[in-house]
């Protein structure tokens, strides 16, 4: 299944004049670590599937859906079986900022299992069996039409992932308080992550002591303060090496790091290789990389 590996980058072989990608996989086969930009989901239909991604793992049972989020590190093992494995590339879905938001608070990924999320589970199964049909079948304006019930998969997520996943401890008043807030200082920190956000800053806008927003935060996003701002600084650092006409001390600048051993310190905890390595991914076999 994995068409196009250099060391642990898969390019994703989209479908022709498109941006997504389904594997309707029967495979006995393990396809070891490896991380792409697109976004996976993986549902089987016969038998169970193990997997590792990020720092979690599971065994799917039948009809349990895992959304494995752009960029995460994963390790898919050998099994017996059908599931259907969709990737689709979300660039152009994560400038909504919303959808971002959701994305970075379900990272590295969210197991959907009629347990976990009884009251949204059926409709969004009933949207997987959509994408596949309309993959399938091709229709004019199929890619549109995935897109459409993948944006629609996020937006339940979003909306129900906080009392579900039991992020806030609140009453349902307070509840919706502090999503609306916690939302709107996500998208405020992915918009200025290049400058110097510091956790007393962002406990201001909220309107919390810092203590008290360090605690919800975590809640939120499963993550800490300086750990999600890190996060954000990396993804925009991953844009940017891109562009072999940036050196990598002008993209840990322009990223807002301090130094540049911090830059690919942290780089390497987040994105499990140094940045020059990840350049070398765009290159051709026969252009150095430049040295970190």
């Amino acid at each position: 299944m994995i068409e196009n590996l250099n060391g642990i980058y898969e390019t994703v072989n989209y479908r022709e004049n498109t941006n997504i990608r389904m594997h309707d996989n029967t495979e006995y086969e393990e396809y070891p670590p490896h991380w792409h930009t697109a976004m996976e989901i993986i549902m089987p239909t016969e038998n169970e599937y193990s997997l590792v991604y990020g720092d979690c793992s599971c065994t799917l049972k039948e009809n349990e859906i895992l959304i494995i989020c752009p960029g995460v590190l994963h390790h898919l093992m050998a099994a017996q079986g059908h599931r259907i494995i969709f990737q689709a590339e979300m660039s152009s879905v994560i400038p909504i900022r919303e959808i971002e938001s959701v994305l970075t608070n379900i990272s590295p990924g969210l197991l959907i299992t009629p347990e976990t999320f009884p009251d949204i589970y059926d409709h969004l199964r009933s949207l997987m069996d959509e994408i596949v049909a309309e993959y399938l079948q091709s229709a004019p304006l199929f890619e549109a039409s995935i897109y459409a019930r993948l944006l629609e998969i996020l937006v339940e997520i979003g909306r129900n992932y906080t009392s579900l996943g039991g992020n806030f401890h609140t009453g349902s008043s307070k509840q919706s308080e502090y999503l609306e807030k916690f939302m709107d200082i996500c998208n405020y920190i992915s918009e200025h992550c290049t400058e110097k956000l510091t956790l007393d800053m962002a406990a201001d806008r909220c309107g919390f002591s810092k203590y008290h927003f360090t605690r919800l935060f975590r809640q939120f996003t499963n993550v800490s303060f300086y750990r999600y701002l890190n996060q954000k600084r990396i993804a925009r650092a991953e844009q940017l090496l891109i562009n072999p006409a940036l050196t990598i001390t002008d993209v840990s600048l322009s990223c807002g790091f301090s130094s540049l051993s911090a830059f690919i310190r942290m780089f390497k905890i987040i994105k499990g290789c140094t940045p020059s390595q990840f350049r070398s991914l765009y290159k051709g076999p026969d252009r150095s990389a430049e040295s970190s």
